[in-house]
């Protein structure tokens, strides 16, 4: 009895460690997935850049005129502007005495197509 006892203990001795090697295996199994993930996730986002900047050269190859174009359209327009601005500023006050002098000068007058009755 002792024998079967003591063939039993190994039995079960040898099951636990095929199991702590099962256990280990997939442990290991797992990190090295983990890590091909991880690498994956890298050269994905390497492809992602590498795209994007060539997108980004075709983009600007193929706007770079209109985007100039857009920048010289607000240049043009706050020029513009200012000369609007310093012309308004000239002005302002010989239009304001003009208006002034022919509103205040009343010359009364007869209306070319006025008949006298009578």
């Amino acid at each position: 009895m002792a024998s079967q006892s003591q063939g039993i203990q190994q039995l079960l001795q040898a099951e636990k460690r095929a199991a702590e090697k099962v256990t280990e295996a997939r442990k290991r199994k797992n990190r090295r997935l983990k890590q091909a993930k991880e690498e994956a996730q890298a050269e994905i986002e390497q492809y992602r850049l590498q795209r994007e900047k060539e997108f980004k050269t075709k983009e600007a190859a193929a706007l770079g005129s209109h985007g100039n174009s857009a920048v010289e359209v607000d240049r043009d327009t706050a020029e513009r502007m200012a000369r609007i601005q310093d012309s308004y500023r000239g002005n302002r006050e010989t239009v304001l005495n003009e208006l002034l002098r022919r509103i205040c000068d009343i010359q009364p007058e007869f209306h070319a197509n006025y008949r006298v009755a009578g």
